[in-house]
């Protein structure tokens, strides 16, 4: 019987794999920019850090995440999330002592056993960024100009939510508030919703049943309830975003499902994705390194899913693989060897270089060279050999070329040499596939 991938489980193949390189070149440089450092963490964490982290009566800890009891009897998870490894990293190692301000970010893998859908996998990718030292609204915003930076270099049209989720001080009386809605609505609300109301009402305006967000379309708004510090903060925030020309639009129903965000909340919207269009969200959560054994330190951070970026990138077909440097084709066993030299060496000065087995027929490599999409050719047969030459095809003008082989030279010299030679305006006239190069038959 044929094994298959886990369900929720997939192979990121080559031809995809180029948008996820774009991805995270882009966002190493981006989030440099900024003064960030990437953190490497481990995909299995101790089970009690996410039930203190994220909470036990979550639907994460309850029901989706992938936890196991090792052989010494300790309780494992692969972690569902990045923020709650960062805190456990920032906390152990004691970083708060090293720096007054910690900027770090992490790509790699997270787990949950939710259903599949497109854009949505059991393994799944985030590249997360978290700021700890910090609670002004000077640094909300500037991790927001770096999102907007980030996504405007790959050049993706994005939308900015921005809410804010009040304090300790004042998203109580809201909480009771919304609460108190939410019962009268109670015969119209969705099963989960019901949960909410007493787990984490805040989470009722962010139902995507139509009958829920009919029904709490004139829930009170958590703007009416912020105190004055909350007030002016978020007016800050939205300031200073203005005036960096970032648009963002105030969203009432912007909320996170953990009761740990406060403040600033914020959500990246792509264009073109259909209903599962938040490509990144976040928010500030002030209390949690204190709640999982820290000092009292602030912090904000994000997450951006990575398989709904790269499905946007490659709806908008931007990426485009990228073609090697050079295809040598060697024609005969001797032409072979050279041809595995010259390739070597090009390859240790940095250069992208495809070759083929002598014994394949010029006819089938020059398919294979024009497949990849390469620029240049060089045939190695055994005349060009006792000549001291190669053969320089040009793909794109058809055209061939003589080209003096040195393999002393510089890689970058003989590059030169064979852009070179293909520029020169006369050209040798081709004759029939192979018949110059080698006796041996078409295959």
């Amino acid at each position: 019987m044929k094994i298959t991938a886990i369900r929720g489980f997939r192979d990121i193949l080559p031809e995809e794999s180029a948008s996820w390189q774009v991805l995270t070149s882009q966002a190493r440089a981006s989030f440099a920019a900024y003064g960030f450092h990437e953190i490497i963490l481990p995909v299995l964490e101790k089970t009690e850090l996410f039930a203190r982290a994220i909470g036990e009566t979550t639907d994460i800890v309850e029901k989706e995440m992938y936890t196991f009891i090792d052989r010494d009897d300790s309780s494992l998870t692969l972690r569902p999330e990045g923020t709650a490894s960062v805190i456990r990293a920032y906390i152990e190692h004691s970083l708060h002592q090293k720096e007054p301000v910690s900027k770090l970010f992490y790509i790699g893998p997270m787990f949950r056993r939710e259903r599949p859908q497109k854009g949505r996998y059991r393994q799944f990718h985030q590249i997360g960024a978290e700021i700890l030292g910090r609670d002004d609204a000077l640094i909300d915003a500037e991790l927001l100009l770096m999102l907007n930076d980030f996504f405007t270099a790959l050049r993706l049209d994005v939308s900015v939510d921005v809410n804010s989720l009040g304090c300790s001080n004042c998203r109580p009386q809201y909480r009771e508030r919304l609460r108190a809605f939410g019962e009268s609505k109670f015969a119209v609300l969705c099963e989960n919703c019901h949960g909410r109301l007493h787990r984490n009402p805040l989470r009722i305006l962010d139902c995507k049943e139509e009958g829920c967000r009919q029904a709490t379309k004139d829930a009170p708004v958590i703007a009416d309830f912020l105190c004055d510090p909350c007030r002016q903060h978020f007016a800050q925030v939205q300031a200073l975003l203005r005036q960096e020309n970032v648009l963002i639009t105030v969203n009432p129903r912007l909320v996170r499902g953990l009761d740990y965000y406060c403040r600033t909340s914020f959500e990246f919207i792509a264009l073109g994705l259909g209903s599962q269009n938040a490509v990144c969200g976040g928010g500030r959560y002030d209390g949690l390194v204190e709640q999982m054994g820290g000092p009292a330190i602030p912090g904000i951070g994000f997450a951006i899913g990575v398989e709904r970026l790269a499905m946007l990138l490659q709806a908008q077909e931007r990426i485009v693989a990228t073609a090697p440097d050079l295809f040598i084709a060697p024609m005969g066993e001797v032409a072979e060897s050279q041809a595995f030299a010259v390739a070597r060496r090009l390859r240790q000065g940095g250069y992208r270089i495809e070759s083929e087995s002598g014994s394949r027929s010029l006819k089938a490599q020059m398919r294979r060279a024009d497949k990849l999409g390469v620029r240049y050719v060089l045939i190695i047969g055994e005349n060009e050999l006792q000549a001291g030459k190669g053969t320089i095809r040009d793909m794109q003008t058809k055209t061939d070329r003589s080209l003096a082989v040195d393999l002393s030279s510089s890689a970058q010299d003989l590059m030169n040499a064979i852009r070179d030679t293909s520029d020169q305006p006369s050209a040798i006239s081709r004759q029939s596939e192979g018949a110059e190069h080698s006796s041996k038959p078409e295959v």
